[in-house]
């Protein structure tokens, strides 16, 4: 009887998959397998080593003893904020408390990849609650606070997701998308005020600078130019001959000038195609020439996309009664989409640093505030320090991107079969 039923069980596991054991890797053996694997690796380790050290050797000593880094607290209001009011700068911040307090949330509720993201921003503001150990309480206040509204959504969000069942999660759900989707209507109505009004007076976008200014560029651009950018590669791919000659002239003439030639186009022609007595400010023409500027690459990115995509499965949803529109939409172009996902996101990596070209129009956003704050002797501050710091923000932001870019690769399977 025991044979009998130690047989039955052992077929009771016929056919089906065992995960794989867990392999424990040790820091000798990661080590091993990734930086002295072979010869050359170990030969690039040690000469990557070696440039460390000489780098670490002269910058740490002048970094950690003869730097002025009192320059950035003192400075940091210009830096973020530019000449933004100072009696409205609740409103900044009551912005960046939505926003934290959202993706906290929405990193608490939902998977991994949100909560990542909000781990790294929760770190960043910690270190910059570090670099404000010199500046005055009220602003370590605030941005104590903004980690805490942070951690303390994801919080909230994890003990929803662990104590309420899946299916009374979905109005939790619900309630955040539509408060994403509302937050851009908030967001300008906080910053940029109602004219005329008394509750909510009007700020005007020319006192808008720094890093405030920086994102308004680069976040405006890269939701208005990605659409288009879809827009123009399948138009490109039109059979209509006027639609697709018309794609491919704009394409080709954007792509063939730099952005500089651009940003001078929107800045000095721009008013001269709107109607008498119009008037359009130096933001709205950068980020009209960021947004034409950007699309024409994003459309020959999602081009290549669109050719990679095999015929079969065009004909076979052809096959399945789709018409050419739904086929478009529902079958190529998500997969399309997903296939140049790195392109895209290097793309509004390169967005994102080239709004510091905005001094031409002109603007001063944060690295246009930071030269400012080096040559004006009323804020007049070590110039290697500030620019250090500039370089260290724009890096940040940057890595951010590329780093959420390559985990939602992984997440969607990009480049697997």
């Amino acid at each position: 009887m025991t044979d009998a039923r130690a047989d039955a069980g052992a077929q009771s596991y016929e056919g089906e998959v065992l995960p794989p054991p867990t392999v424990r890797v040790g820091p000798l053996r990661w080590l091993r397998e990734n930086l002295f694997s072979s010869w050359w690796n170990s030969l690039l380790t040690v000469g990557a080593l070696a440039l460390l050290y000489v780098v670490g050797k002269g910058v740490l000593p002048w970094a950690l003893a003869e730097a002025d880094w009192a320059v950035i607290p003192a400075s940091l209001k210009l830096l973020l904020v530019g000449f933004y009011p100072e009696g409205e700068l609740w409103r900044v911040w009551t912005v960046l408390f939505l926003v934290l307090g959202l993706l906290g949330l929405s990193a608490g509720l939902w998977g991994k990849l949100l909560r990542e993201a909000a781990v790294i921003v929760g770190s960043a503001l910690l270190v910059l609650l570090g670099v404000l150990l010199l500046a005055d309480w009220g602003e370590r206040l605030r941005v104590g606070g903004l980690a805490l509204t942070l951690f303390g959504g994801m919080g909230l969000g994890w003990l929803l997701r662990l104590r309420v069942a899946p299916p009374r999660q979905r109005p939790w759900k619900r309630v955040l998308i539509l408060c994403w989707f509302f937050l851009p209507v908030a967001v300008v109505l906080l910053l940029g005020g109602i004219p005329g009004s008394g509750l909510l007076a009007g700020v005007p976008r020319t006192q808008w600078g720094g890093l405030l200014l920086t994102f308004a560029l680069a976040v405006v651009s890269i939701v208005l130019c990605f659409p288009l950018g879809v827009l123009l590669a399948l138009g490109r791919q039109s059979s209509l001959p006027v639609i697709r000659w018309a794609a491919i002239l704009y394409i080709e003439v954007i792509r063939g000038v730099p952005l500089v030639t651009v940003l001078f186009m929107a800045s000095l022609m721009l008013p001269l195609f709107l109607p008498s007595g119009w008037r359009v400010d130096n933001i709205i023409r950068a980020i009209t020439a960021f947004t034409l500027f950007t699309a024409a690459y994003i459309a020959e990115n999602v081009r290549g996309g669109l050719q990679a995509i095999p015929k079969g499965q065009i004909e076979a949803a052809q096959a399945l009664g789709l018409g050419p529109v739904l086929t478009t939409f529902l079958v190529v172009l998500p997969q399309a989409l997903r296939a140049v996902i790195p392109a895209n996101v290097g793309q509004f990596i390169s967005l994102f640093k080239d709004t510091s070209l905005v001094f031409i129009v002109p603007l001063m956003d944060f690295l246009g505030i930071a030269l400012d704050i080096i040559e004006n002797p009323k804020w007049g501050g070590p110039a290697r320090e500030m620019l250090l710091f500039v370089a260290l923000v724009y890096w940040f932001f940057t890595y951010f991107m590329s780093h959420m870019s390559r985990r939602l690769e992984r997440a969607l399977g990009v480049g697997e079969r």
